[in-house]
């Protein structure tokens, strides 16, 4: 599942780089900025899970770095994050117009890779529940034999249509930037209601906040264990990314690109 979601994520971030006019070879950037910060996304996710729990790891290193499960979504989200930027940068690629067009495929791919959360029952169900939907996970990573919340369904649901609202968001600034190219004179300010109003990092920002407040909801009814302020970690880190998503929204509209 982890490759269906790097795939998936290629196809959507290769029509993303080809409609933004980034590269004049979508496929072999789209290639490159999804293996790197994939892999980069991985060996980050767990770390971070593993430094969570430092006696564990101390006490059974080998068992525990290679194990099957055991991959947080904040430690992926920064070491992806971080090799996006400097790929981006070692290729001379506008940094936010480039997060802009990775933004959808990374939600996208997200939610596929939920999937194998489910495939596998490594313990990212949700609390017992009695809606007819329930599942139960008696061979899982982290077996139950109680009927829970299916948590990645939810989670892929969310993902899909997060990415679907990125990619139309990602649609309206590519017609704004156009529109304001071919009516406004050289040099001279875009008209009201041209690019000005979707600049460049529009669609991060909007990443970061519904897929922060996404995991911050479906964090309320998993089973992970509260530590900051009753919050579990995935939900402070969730509220990180709200802040961050809010601070890019704000100074991208003091100063567009």
């Amino acid at each position: 599942m982890v490759a269906c979601a790097m795939l998936s994520a290629y196809f959507v971030l290769r029509a993303d780089i080809a409609r933004r006019h980034l590269s004049d070879s979508p496929a072999a950037e789209a290639e490159m900025f999804i293996a790197v910060p994939c892999l980069a996304g991985i060996a980050g996710a767990k770390v971070y899970h593993e430094l969570q729990s430092p006696a564990d790891l101390f006490a059974h290193p080998l068992a525990q770095i290679f194990s099957a499960y055991g991959f947080a979504w904040f430690g992926g989200l920064l070491a992806g994050f971080t090799a996006f930027v400097l790929l981006a940068h070692r290729h001379h690629i506008p940094l936010l117009q480039m997060m802009d067009a990775g933004s959808p495929a990374a939600a996208l791919g997200y939610g596929v890779g939920r999937i194998g959360c489910l495939l596998s029952g490594d313990g990212d169900y949700g609390t017992p529940t009695s809606l007819p939907w329930g599942m139960s996970f008696p061979n899982g990573l982290v077996p139950t034999g109680q009927r829970v919340h299916p948590t990645p369904i939810y989670e892929f649901i969310a993902a899909c249509a997060i990415a679907w609202l990125l990619w139309r968001l990602g649609a309206a600034q590519i017609a704004a930037r156009d529109r304001g190219r071919q009516s406004a004179p050289a040099k001279a300010k875009p008209p009201k209601g041209a690019p000005s109003r979707l600049p460049s990092g529009v669609v991060f920002a909007a990443y970061l906040l519904l897929t922060g407040f996404e995991r911050f909801l479906v964090e309320f009814i998993r089973i992970n264990p509260r530590s900051f302020l009753g919050m579990s970690n995935a939900q402070a880190a969730s509220v990180l990314s709200m802040l961050a998503g809010a601070a890019v929204w704000w100074t991208i509209r003091r100063h567009p690109a």
